[in-house]
């Protein structure tokens, strides 16, 4: 199926999106050693905080501390210069951090059913594009790129099915906020991949689909079938997580985000090419999970790899 000029993009969401679900709460220090290992395998679009108040995610706390952290690294030499390093930054407080962080990505995170967004950010879906316009404004006078998420696309934990004509109005909206890319998410994990066909179908109608990214969850185990989806439609930007790390609190049974062993086995069986290096990452799976103190999801890490040969030959 892959072509030579084909380009897959992996943004590794698990130092962010992951661990903000996690019960366990990690330091500091090993956040920021997880973003280092992460940093060493070869993954170039990395999140790595959140600029949110600690009273309402503590996981996320000291993100200014840490992405400070991180881009000295980086600007000594010790991290790559080519990884793109970024952060959730909702509200102004929080580009106002991201400013002073130095750091260059922001993302904003939208919903696109009522329940969730009153639930997950406090206020209405009219309400969330008001404070995002206000955070682009700033974002743009300080050349800062901003990246969209936009929640519950496949089904609402509250409302229940979301129809695609809110996602795609929600969509071109972002779209026309000047975001670079509109990730859309899977958030509870019931998208099919007949649904992902037909939602792309109508996206890529009004938004190019170079600038749309999807971000699945693997609650119902589907989260592979509808990457191939995706593909067919002409996405080659996916959301993923160490070790399948994360979930939706709000959705029953789970499992956590994508995970990213288990999306980079999958595209190199397919023959895409990475420079992602899948041992180092699995290596990074097993160290988390002696940090959090239980065994992450990730297929791919659980199983192991297969004899050399076997698949990738």
């Amino acid at each position: 199926m892959a072509r030579k000029e084909d380009k897959i993009r992996i943004v590794e969401v698990g130092a962010r999106d992951g661990l903000q679900n996690e019960k366990k709460i990690l330091d500091l220090n090993t956040r920021i050693e997880l973003i280092k290992k992460l940093s060493e395998t070869g993954l170039n679009r990395i999140e790595i905080g959140a600029f949110v108040s600690p009273q309402w995610v503590p996981q996320m706390a000291d993100s200014l501390t840490l992405s400070k952290s991180i881009l000295g690294l980086q600007s000594q030499g010790q991290l790559s210069k080519d990884i793109q390093y970024s952060c959730l930054a909702p509200n102004i407080r929080g580009v106002l951090d991201a400013v002073e962080s130095g750091i260059k990505e922001i993302s904003i995170f939208g919903a696109c059913s009522e329940s969730f967004s009153k639930k997950n950010i406090n206020c209405s879906v009219a309400e969330s594009f008001l404070r995002f316009q206000e955070v682009m404004d700033i974002a743009k006078a300080k050349k800062i790129r901003v990246r969209g998420y936009l929640s519950t696309a496949f089904g609402c934990p509250y409302e229940g099915k979301v129809h695609e004509s809110r996602v795609v109005r929600l969509v071109r909206a972002m779209y026309k906020l000047g975001v670079y890319e509109v990730s859309i998410s899977d958030t509870i994990g019931v998208a099919t991949p007949k649904q992902v066909e037909a939602l792309l179908k109508k996206v890529r109608r009004i938004v190019p689909i170079s600038k749309i990214a999807m971000h699945f969850h693997d609650t119902r185990g589907t989260s592979l079938a509808n990457v191939y989806s995706s593909l067919k439609m002409g996405v080659r930007v996916f959301d993923s997580s160490v070790g399948g790390l994360g979930g939706c609190p709000y959705a029953k049974g789970a499992s956590g985000n994508l995970a990213t062993e288990d999306l980079l086995y999958f595209l190199k069986g397919l023959g895409y090419t990475s420079r992602i290096d899948l041992e180092k990452l699995m290596l990074v799976t097993s160290w988390l999970s002696e940090k959090l103190g239980r065994e992450l999801p990730s297929r791919v890490s659980k199983a192991g790899l297969p004899l050399k040969g076997t698949v990738f030959s």
